[in-house]
């Protein structure tokens, strides 16, 4: 029987999912299947990446993986990690607004409030601000349409306060944008669905939101939503290509051009070879996806799609050079607030294990969507940036003992109002004139890591249903 070769461009955690999934396939059943993975860079996991220094465990990238989606837990165990696996400390977290920080609301989901007493006696919203909220009771359900952006439809229902104070600063912490451009039926389809069903928000939620087990006894500490591993979630991509098929992984070339030939694909790559595959899973962001494809006006639209740029700065203190410390695990900032870090966790709080005893490690966040050119400054004014926001709320009288500054340019992928037709168009045109060959990742269908590591098996099980 002949074999099939598939080819998976891009090695981060979707791209090694992907792989991870094929090879796994075909080993279990004995199928005739080769499958390779091309990475342009030196290494793989894309912005997965662990530093190791004078006993901290610092992440570059994302820091955790969400617990209640399964499919992060069950690669970790597929792979044989679950005995590394820890949970994070279920701390305060707080909001930053007009200069003050301000718990986050007990019983508020996605910023959306659950219980009405943590909500009404909350500072993070003038009595103005909480009347016009309660009008999410009473409001009727919102026509139906194809899509709307967050922002629009969180404000209809809820007014700007509760979107300015609450909503935006935890979904812009997640994507990177801003909300009223961002698309609701590709990000939070659940909410517009729960108004139609429920008309409330607040109502729907009640009735949809599993209620949590009542406690029998008080915790000395709370099981957090997020889970890590202990050297931290760069051992999850060394493990997942440990177990990749030997000299299936092709590290330091890029693919320059994707040209259908006759029942297959010519992959064309930086060192001047070209590939035959049966197959292609393209996982990598859109830019380079279109001009791996750029013969195909379809992919055009993916030039106009807007990516974000973040940067962060990680600062590692002794314990006594915090002089005014705040009990929690971090805090997020409002968009109306005149600080440029756009959050900071206290690291050493959330993750315990990452810090040495007697030492401290703060994380900040850089890069509103209004504010792009902070990425693009120096190591020393991004840490000045830093150091005056945290002390305006802080009283750190050191510099930190040593700093990592990660910019990840354009890295944050924004789906805009209509990103679910236009991608439902690209795929129908895929299908269409070249079949075979599949779009997988942030870029595409679903940012952190659970979500890629589904869209990574979900592309493995595509390839595998065409070569039949």
């Amino acid at each position: 029987m002949e074999t099939k070769k598939v080819i998976v461009i891009g090695g981060g955690i979707t791209g090694i999912s992907t792989t991870y999934f094929l090879q796994k396939e075909a080993r279990d059943k004995s199928l005739p299947i080769e499958v390779k993975l091309i990475e342009s860079s030196s290494r793989l996991g894309g912005v997965i990446q662990t530093v190791k220094k004078d006993g901290f465990v610092i992440e570059k990238g994302p820091d955790s993986i969400i617990v209640s989606k399964k499919s992060g837990l069950k690669m970790i165990e597929d792979v044989g990690l679950k005995d590394q696996v820890v949970y994070n400390t279920a701390g305060k977290s707080y909001i930053l607004v007009n200069g003050k920080l301000h718990t986050m609301p007990e019983g508020s989901y996605m910023g959306i409030p659950t219980k009405v007493t943590p909500f009404i006696t909350s500072g993070l919203f003038s009595p103005v601000g909480k009347i016009r909220a309660a009008a999410d009771f009473i409001l009727p359900k919102g026509k139906k349409q194809s899509d709307q952006s967050l922002g629009g439809f969180f404000r209809r229902r809820l007014g700007d306060e509760i979107v300015e104070n609450l909503i935006e600063p935890l979904l812009s912490g997640i994507y990177a944008g801003d909300i009223d451009q961002l698309s609701l039926m590709s990000l939070f389809p659940n909410f517009y669905q729960m108004e139609q069903k429920y008309r409330s928000l607040v109502f729907g939620l009640k009735r949809t939101i599993p209620k949590a087990p009542k406690k029998i006894k008080k915790q000395p500490t709370k099981k957090g939503m997020f889970l890590s591993l202990k050297s931290g979630l760069e051992t999850l991509i060394e493990e997942i290509e440990k177990k990749l098929n030997e000299g299936s992984v092709l590290k330091n070339i890029g693919v320059n051009q994707i040209e259908r030939e006759g029942e297959g694909y010519k992959v064309i790559v930086s060192n001047g070879e070209t590939l035959f595959a049966n197959s292609v899973v393209i996982a990598t962001n859109h830019f380079q996806a279109q001009k791996m494809l750029q013969n195909y006006s379809f992919m055009n639209i993916f030039k106009e799609m807007p990516s974000n740029s973040v940067a962060n700065v990680a600062m590692a203190f002794p314990k006594t050079a915090i002089k005014e410390d705040i009990e929690g695990t971090g805090f997020i900032v409002s968009r109306n607030s005149d600080f440029r870090i756009t959050a900071c966790t206290w690291t050493h709080k959330k993750w315990p294990g990452s810090t040495p005893e007697g030492k401290v490690l703060l994380r900040c966040y850089v890069g509103k969507p209004d504010d792009q050119e902070v990425v693009n400054l120096s190591d020393e004014e991004i840490i000045q940036i830093a150091l005056t926001d945290l002390n305006k709320t802080m009283n750190i009288t050191a510099k930190p003992e040593f700093h990592i500054v990660t910019r990840w340019k354009d890295s944050m992928p924004q789906y805009t109002v209509g990103h679910l037709e236009r991608m439902t168009r690209v795929k129908e045109a895929l299908n269409r004139d070249l079949p075979g060959v599949y779009l997988a990742g942030g870029s595409f269908e679903g940012v952190g890591i659970p979500g890629c590591i589904d869209q990574g098996e979900g592309a493995a099980n595509k390839v595998l249903n065409y070569l039949n």
